[in-house]
């Protein structure tokens, strides 16, 4: 693959350049394509099955789906229970990851931590389990690759912004470029919950990694007037960006950082569909 291409937008007042990983494929795009790298370069002979858990409007399970499509291997899901309107959506993420062959298996909710907890207990040889958002040891090798095509740009810049669920992304940026200021911030959970999904992966954080606090709680996928005029600035500006994770982003980008920075576009436009729908439902959309 060649490097993603590098674009440019202002925002406040503010230029920030944008590697676009956006554009990798519509569904395998961002840094789930980045964190799947390992396997989707592994031979298909090697697995005949995916296991992966988390939330159903995840970009990351759409992504797996897709992968498990394309390399002919069972892909099982498993979430908490789903509202009857989820179910019944004809677009969006679980829609579409349906339609590549996911096999879906609700947990109650009360049965669900301890259910995932002994989920790597007893897997064969064959199958493979992918923890939640892709935050796997093996995604290193995706984010080498993508902190390689940065070094070889040669931008000027020496800070990189990617927002983080698992932080997985954010991690093996600032582990690769320990040149660079890497800032992400927590979309789900808080800093020290976000901390504690990184330390799952190696035994101590890089000084080059800053972690910045937003200022007020954002409950994670609650719609949220605010997020939406950033997302809509940032679609004004002339790229689209995710609903989800992005627009905390780039709220503590501009509230708290003033250098020039380049922003890892991590994709997820995909379930940008489903989102505006319920966007719909409290304010007008253009």
């Amino acid at each position: 693959m060649q490097p993603t291409p590098i674009s440019s937008i202002d925002i406040d007042g503010r230029r920030f350049l944008i590697k676009r990983d956006d554009l990798i494929d519509p569904y395998l795009a961002g840094n789930k394509y980045r964190k799947l790298y390992t396997l989707l370069n592994t031979p298909k002979e090697q697995y005949n099955t995916i296991i992966s858990y988390g939330g159903t409007q995840s970009n990351a399970m759409l992504a797996i789906a897709k992968m498990c499509f394309d390399k002919g291997w069972q892909f099982i899901y498993y979430s908490k229970p789903l509202s009857k309107q989820q179910k019944e959506q004809k677009k969006g993420n679980y829609f579409q990851a349906l339609k590549f062959g996911m096999t879906h298996k609700e947990i109650e909710h009360s049965l669900y931590k301890e259910f995932i907890a002994n989920l790597s207990l007893n897997l064969n040889e064959k199958t493979f389990l992918l923890h939640q958002g892709g935050a796997d040891k093996s995604a290193k090798e995706g984010i080498k690759v993508l902190a390689d095509e940065i070094l070889q740009e040669d931008l000027h810049v020496s800070s990189i912004a990617t927002p983080s669920g698992t932080g997985t992304t954010a991690l093996f940026l600032a582990l690769n470029l320990p040149s660079y200021r890497v800032y992400t911030t927590p979309s789900i959970g808080d800093v020290a919950y976000l901390k504690t999904q990184m330390l799952g992966l190696v035994d101590k954080l890089p000084q080059n990694l800053i972690i910045l606090d937003p200022k007020k709680k954002y409950p994670f996928g609650k719609l949220n007037k605010e997020f939406f005029e950033i997302y809509q600035k940032l679609k004004d500006a002339g790229i689209e960006f995710d609903l989800l994770y992005a627009p905390l982003m780039w709220k503590v980008l501009l509230e708290q950082t003033n250098e020039k920075i380049l922003y890892i576009h991590s994709g997820g436009v995909s379930g940008n569909e489903s989102m505006l729908e319920r966007y719909k439902t409290i304010m007008p959309l253009k």
